[in-house]
């Protein structure tokens, strides 16, 4: 997460303010076509998950090639959208200096082929998910954000069409992890070997699936992005830059999250797949649980110091930014009950009314949010609205996950999950609220109020928010840690 954030900081200052906020903006288009390969990732992960948990080896090798298929055809229904559509888009419906326009375009160019890349990635990538090996999934991260980091610093060094350069030594960053994650699937994973076979009823079932996949990832991509294009259209690349920074800011943070739910989540598919809800649904009730508490730890002290924190890593922070960062962890937190919520509807295959309602209410962002900056309305507002509607749709997929799952008890999930994130929630805010109405925290050491305030919320999570069991499983791991 630092590195990440550190990449962040240099790339900004390298590139300048505007150049960033093109990047991000132009980024963002090729990105605003990803729902379909957002949709059949879920998809893909979801059946090979579930054929594991049977055993069923076969039919594993065909789900991977089936996989692998559809992924191709998605690249080519993809790249026509983005060099029409996409194109028409940035060159006439953008806020960009004309001096800019030559460079715009490129950066797009190279947004495309990178996406493209990382689409015939996406089966590899659900291979190792499925098979649990997050080890490897972790290293190969690592060597990522490393070459980031190394092209970061070269950007240092130009003296001219940094944005271009940019652009195509990312590029080249994404053909060489997509290699890599290939190699590595092919010499762990016998199913991961594509093989042509037109199996009918398999690409139906997994197209079928990713159809109604296909509205919620369009609403998640939609949500994202398009706040990016209307902020663009409303207010100008400057905004869009510091939407980008506290977009990093907050992928940083969430990463923590994700890796946690992508490991937990083949097990929630998996023990429905073999019919035992029992701990299917005692994985999803710790699985929300414990990603908000996570969650919760790493924002508290971004909350607390958001002002300094971006003035000591940007040094310029853009207008807007400190707003916008706390306003959208705050969002995050809520959506981080919900990751493996949503794993558990997939899990059960009965994914039509849950994408309809939630993907159609998550959509309303949009609308929303031109209205709000049609009427002049601050920006920040888009995001307060945003936080609403990430409510409404936590206890949507809460009454879907009573009609589509077997045996399931909303009680249960309000009394395990609800009650104890509101009571945690509730009890950190009024200590940080006491302690600021007697602290200055702005002029206190920065170091010191990160390392209290996670301590601080560490300690109550750990006494107040887990159960004997979870606080007993925890103190083993860290013992059995120590001994290594």
């Amino acid at each position: 997460m630092g590195v990440t954030l550190y990449t962040s900081r240099i790339v900004l200052n390298a590139l300048g303010v505007e150049d960033y906020g093109i990047y991000n903006v132009v980024g963002g288009i090729v990105v605003m076509f990803s729902f379909l390969n957002g949709a059949m990732s879920q998809s893909t992960q979801r059946f090979l998950s579930y054929e594991i948990g049977r055993k069923n080896i076969n039919k594993l090798q065909e789900t991977f090639s089936a996989s692998m298929t559809l992924h191709i055809i998605i690249v080519g229904i993809l790249v026509l959208l983005a060099e029409t559509l996409g194109l028409w888009f940035l060159n006439t419906q953008m806020i960009i200096p004309v001096d800019r326009i030559i460079p715009a375009n490129i950066v797009y160019q190279c947004s495309i082929l990178a996406f493209a890349f990382s689409i015939s990635q996406v089966p590899y990538n659900a291979s190792i998910v499925a098979h649990e090996r997050m080890q490897a999934y972790a290293y190969i991260s690592i060597i990522e954000v490393i070459l980031k980091l190394g092209v970061a610093f070269i950007l240092v060094l130009l003296d001219e069409s940094k944005l271009i350069i940019y652009s195509v030594m990312i590029l080249c960053i994404v053909i060489a992890i997509n290699i890599t994650y290939k190699i590595y699937c092919k010499r762990n994973f016998p199913e991961c070997r594509y093989r042509w076979k037109y199996d009918k009823e398999l690409i139906h079932s997994m197209s079928g699936y990713a159809t109604w996949s296909t509205l919620g990832a369009f609403a998640w991509v939609g949500k994202s992005q398009g706040f990016n294009l209307i902020l663009n259209v409303f207010l100008g690349p400057v905004v869009n830059a510091a939407y980008g920074i506290t977009n990093q800011v907050n992928t940083a943070l969430n990463s923590f999250v994700q890796n946690f739910t992508t490991a937990i989540n083949p097990q929630i598919v998996k023990s429905y797949a073999m019919k035992d809800f029992n701990r299917c649904y005692s994985l999803v009730y710790y699985g929300c649980k414990m990603s908000f508490f996570l969650m919760l730890i790493l924002s508290v002290p971004v909350l607390l110091t958001a002002g300094k924190l971006l003035e000591l890593w940007l040094k310029t922070v853009p207008e807007y930014t400190i707003v916008f960062t706390r306003l959208i962890i705050l969002n995050s937190l809520l959506e981080s009950i919900t990751f493996c919520m949503s794993m558990a509807i997939q899990a059960s295959g009965k994914i039509k009314v849950y994408q309809i309602v939630v993907g159609l209410s998550t959509l309303l962002n949009l609308p929303v949010a031109w209205i709000l900056l049609y009427n002049g309305f601050k920006p920040e507002f888009i995001f307060i609205a945003s936080i609403i509607i990430t409510v409404i749709t936590l206890f949507e997929r809460l009454i879907i996950m009573r009609y589509v799952l077997v045996n399931f008890s909303t009680r249960t999930f309000f009394k395990t999950v609800l009650s104890q994130c509101f009571i945690i929630s509730t009890l950190i805010s009024l200590i940080f609220i006491m302690a600021r109405s007697f602290i200055d925290i702005n002029n206190c050491d920065f170091i010191l109020v990160i390392l209290v305030s996670m301590i601080t919320t560490g300690m109550i999570i750990f006494f107040v928010g887990l159960s004997n069991i979870e606080r007993k499983a925890i103190l083993n791991i860290v013992m059995a840690k120590l001994r290594q």
